[in-house]
């Protein structure tokens, strides 16, 4: 692998080709795949979402090089709206690998759109198959070319237009540097005989990231800190009035629900039950606009929302509040139990207090289990979570019998890759008996 750069790194400012504007247009979009279907080589691909600021998860801007072509930023919500085809970009860019940088964040964006990546090499997987401490793209960018990404518009509004130079900047220098650590890792790679591992891993990520979005079975349960309820029904029926009431508007008014009610504020007023109009005002969280603080220009965007959040007034919260009150204890929601198979429960759980105290023989096994992970991982220099899932570890590791257990099949079953299948069933079959 090749060493960390002792030299302080240096700022890249710019891509070398310049800031490019925003493709928002038809003919601008013909344009960039014809310059893509004339170049040569991997496709580096990134794209920039409205998180925290608008309702939905799409991308507002994606952008791309390839050799010869040089960057592109492109308007997917603008290009979509005037019909633009994406099998024109696919075919442009043929069977070239795409180069992403975490690419379960990326993928199912441009699923959504109509991109279908061939091939995948993702930087973040390859920089965790190397042992690399810190495997965030400006971390790996610095220890392979002594060079630092500035990462002040990482947490934009992406959906605001016209998009600023410094942004449009930011946005491009994400893939200036891409096709050159593909290279670079891909060496690394074959050189620690991990480059058929890092293959599979690439295919399973593409394959999952292209899925269709899987909905959450209980949406409301993602309140930060529901467990906090878990005894107290009534409670939770308020949580689930608030969630629901605030995720009807959010999707109205187009407007990320953590900017019309806090989650923190869902848990303060299940917790305390406001019977009436003094003791709900009495939550100051429930009467007052969300206003986040940051220090930096986020505070400017977060601004721009504040109409749609004064048109949210706080009586729509103390009526979720009154219809959670005047449901019967019949109606009031629980916490769901684990989904269990025929061997038990399918995701063992992660308390270790829980495993020591009333489950100490599957807590022996695991401890035992993990030592041998741990050895494995020092002698290929392989992080323990890349070369198998702890909650894989922990589900092999409940089964009430593990003398009837094929390790392999368990681990296949569990979505296992064959490499680490193969790398770990003969040891793990060995200690877990």
């Amino acid at each position: 692998m090749s060493d960390v750069r002792d030299t302080e790194p240096r700022l890249l400012k710019e891509p070398r080709g310049g800031v490019p504007d925003v493709t928002s247009t038809l003919d601008g979009y013909h344009r960039v795949c014809d310059a893509l279907a004339e170049a040569t080589g991997s496709l580096a691909a990134d794209a920039e979402r409205a998180s925290g600021f608008r309702y939905g998860h799409e991308d507002w801007l994606i952008q791309f090089k390839r050799e010869g072509a040089g960057i592109a930023l492109l308007d997917p919500v603008a290009l979509t709206r005037a019909g633009a085809d994406w099998n024109e970009f696919n075919d442009a860019v043929g069977d070239a690998t795409w180069i992403l940088h975490d690419s379960l964040m990326d993928l199912p964006g441009f699923a959504e759109i109509g991109l279908k990546p061939k091939a995948l090499f993702d930087t973040e997987i390859a920089a965790r198959l190397l042992g690399l401490h810190r495997f965030g793209l400006a971390a790996v960018t610095e220890h392979y070319l002594g060079i630092t990404l500035a990462k002040e518009h990482s947490a934009a509004d992406w959906s605001y237009r016209p998009l600023p130079r410094d942004w449009r900047n930011y946005a491009a220098l994400d893939v200036e540097v891409l096709i050159e650590l593909e290279t670079m890792m891909r060496r690394d790679l074959k050189a620690a005989g991990k480059d058929e591992w890092a293959a599979e891993e690439f295919s399973h990520a593409l394959v999952a990231g292209l899925a269709p979005r899987k909905p959450h079975p209980i949406p409301w349960l993602r309140i930060s800190r529901i467990t906090q309820l878990s005894r107290d029904p009534r409670g939770l029926a308020i949580a689930k009035s608030l969630w629901e009431e605030r995720d009807r508007l959010a999707r109205q008014y187009d407007i990320a629900p953590s900017l019309l009610l806090a989650d923190s504020s869902i848990i303060e007023a299940a917790t305390n039950k406001p019977h009436n109009a003094a003791q709900f005002r009495a939550l100051r969280s429930l009467n007052e606009r969300v206003r986040i603080h940051t220090g930096t220009e986020q505070d400017k965007m977060f601004e721009r929302y504040a109409p749609i959040q004064r048109a949210v007034k706080p009586k729509v919260w103390k009526q979720a509040i009154d219809r959670a009150m005047a449901l019967k204890p019949t109606q009031w929601p629980t916490m769901p139990a684990p989904e269990q198979d025929e061997n038990g429960v399918v995701n063992a759980p992660r308390s270790m207090r829980l495993w020591q105290q009333r489950h100490p023989e599957r807590y022996d096994r695991l401890q035992r289990v993990r030592r041998v992970i741990n050895r494995i991982a020092e002698d290929t220099r392989t992080p323990a979570e890349m070369i198998i899932k702890p909650q894989i570890l922990r589900n092999l590791c409940w089964v009430g019998d593990p003398v009837e257990v094929d390790v392999e099949t368990f681990l296949i079953e569990q979505g296992a890759r064959n490499w680490q299948v193969k790398l770990i069933a003969p040891s793990v079959s060995g200690v877990i008996m």
